[in-house]
């Protein structure tokens, strides 16, 4: 197996209380070819390190004593909007990636997750893209479609705005698929991808690719799992 590194320059804060993980974690991403600039063991500290250091990626725990994770993701995120927080917990409780996500995370991932997967999870992060686990995609979709009423037009169906490859892609993103995979799938370049989500994202008159991923399952192009646990 071949281990996953990634290209050298981009910086990484590490915030969390529990230093034996952290130490590791920090040992680990160095490792991999990332520059780690600073660490924090608490979110009122990840707040003002991150604010002090403005890293690339912030790798954030979500309990923490005193302000949480979420807390600082949110605090952080309001005054850096552009910020890139990836949520790392041992919970894999439902309303923690609902909050963690409405907070301004663009990722979530169960601290058990293979080196190899966080580092591929950083890279995704960086290039725009959302983390979330594959077993908890279905519940993470729904939760979110109930809150999107008011903001995803229901009315017209897919077929009626967009071409047949750009159905095929909203689908494998809806399925949890990333740019890379959704690339490989439909036999086409990443270049390519990100330029038809642009547009998907352009006639669907939407945000980001979470809202569209709600719309997809909404019209249908969606199924029960997601398409990464189905293959298995």
């Amino acid at each position: 197996m071949i281990r996953r590194t990634m290209p050298e320059g981009v910086s990484v804060l590490v915030v969390d209380d529990h230093t034996l993980f952290r130490k590791g974690l920090v040992n680990l991403l160095q490792d991999r070819g990332l520059k780690v600039v600073g660490e924090a063991t608490d979110g009122r500290a990840g707040i003002e390190e991150a604010l002090r250091l403005a890293p690339d990626v912030v790798l954030m725990d979500v309990n923490m004593p005193g302000c949480n994770g979420i807390e600082a993701t949110r605090s952080i995120r309001e005054r850096l909007p552009d910020a890139r927080i990836l949520m790392l917990t041992v919970s894999d409780e439902d309303d923690n990636l609902f909050n963690a996500v409405k907070a301004g995370a663009r990722g979530y991932l169960l601290k058990n997750v293979d080196p190899d997967e966080l580092v591929g999870a950083i890279e995704r992060v960086m290039n725009g893209e959302a983390v979330i686990p594959h077993q908890m995609a279905s519940q993470f979709l729904s939760e979110f479609a109930s809150m999107a009423q008011g903001r995803v037009s229901p009315s017209a169906g897919p077929s009626h705005v967009l071409t047949a490859r750009e159905e095929e892609i909203l689908r494998e993103l809806a399925n949890g698929s990333s740019n890379k995979e959704i690339a490989n799938v439909l036999a086409i370049s990443e270049h390519t991808v990100k330029i038809h989500l642009k547009n998907i994202l352009k006639k669907l008159h939407m945000n980001n690719r979470t809202q569209a991923a709600i719309y997809a399952q909404r019209h249908g192009l969606v199924s029960a799992l997601p398409s990464n646990e189905a293959r298995r």
